[in-house]
């Protein structure tokens, strides 16, 4: 595929496999470009990444991945989510612009500025936005040309207590959230990662994040594109707000392990 190397990884799966294990948030990596153009100084911007990185879910994902019966894909962004947010509308519509976190941050986890009054997004969200888009919008009907359908599991995770840009941070945090979309989120596949995760304390419906990711092209059009966003509450698996992963880590990739077998089951590839 066409793509900037450095901006994301496509890492291939079994052949037949419908699924897609997203990780668009694991990376703290900012090109230098980038990151002279951000005004927090560099012990600031350490801490910033420490909150706004779901730090270690690259890897939940590729311990999983590894362990699973029917390999699934996967699509990792490789650059900070400070570079831009592929998971963001780049427009109006998206309600984090209120809080200056649309898919080009200009502020901060703590509201604090983070770039200039008047920055241009347009030379970032042509580098890296538009390709990450395109090539995840390809991802997915490559799954659909090969396995007739596409899941896209979203793996992410969430600080155990609110940060100051959370517009919905007053509602429950428990340790596993699982995003849904009215039309991309079939009952089967959160009865299926409801019983996955089970193990962890209790799993909640969209508080304190809501909704999932699908490429636009198949947005609310092709109910054959399934999506669940997984938010993993921090304190499961890693020391806060940055630090190391501990052994929650092993059990929740053997739990996303569980649910991408169980998907594969029921999508007769097993």
């Amino acid at each position: 595929m066409n793509h900037r190397p450095e901006s994301f990884e496509i890492l291939p799966g079994a052949g037949a496999s419908p699924v897609i294990l997203h990780v668009p948030h694991s990376s703290r990596v900012i090109p230098e470009p980038v990151r002279s153009a951000i005004l927090l100084s560099d012990g600031a911007l350490e801490r910033e990444l420490d909150h706004i990185t779901d730090s270690h879910t690259a890897q939940i994902a590729a311990v999983a991945a590894a362990a699973c019966a029917v390999t699934p894909w996967r699509f990792v962004n490789g650059l900070s989510r400070l570079v831009v947010d592929p998971e963001r509308f780049p427009d109006e519509r998206e309600e984090m612009l209120a809080v200056g976190m649309g898919a080009v941050y200009t502020r901060s986890t703590h509201r604090e500025r983070l770039r200039p009054e008047g920055f241009d997004a347009g030379p970032l969200l042509d580098r890296y936005f538009h390709p990450y888009a395109q090539a995840m919008t390809r991802a997915v009907e490559d799954r659909l040309e090969a396995a007739g359908r596409a899941v896209i599991i979203d793996v992410h995770s969430y600080p155990t207590r609110p940060l100051p840009y959370e517009l919905h941070g007053e509602g429950p945090r428990p340790p596993i959230c699982l995003g849904t979309d009215p039309f991309h989120t079939p009952p089967a596949l959160l009865a299926a990662a409801g019983a996955a995760f089970a193990g962890f304390g209790g799993t909640g419906l969209d508080s304190p994040f809501a909704g999932t990711y699908v490429p636009l092209e198949h947005y609310g059009k092709d109910d054959r594109v399934a999506a669940l966003m997984i938010e993993i509450r921090r304190d499961t698996y890693m020391a806060e707000p940055g630090g190391p992963a501990g052994p929650g880590l092993a059990a929740l990739a053997a739990a996303l392990t569980a649910l991408v077998d169980e998907l594969a089951q029921t999508a007769g590839i097993s």
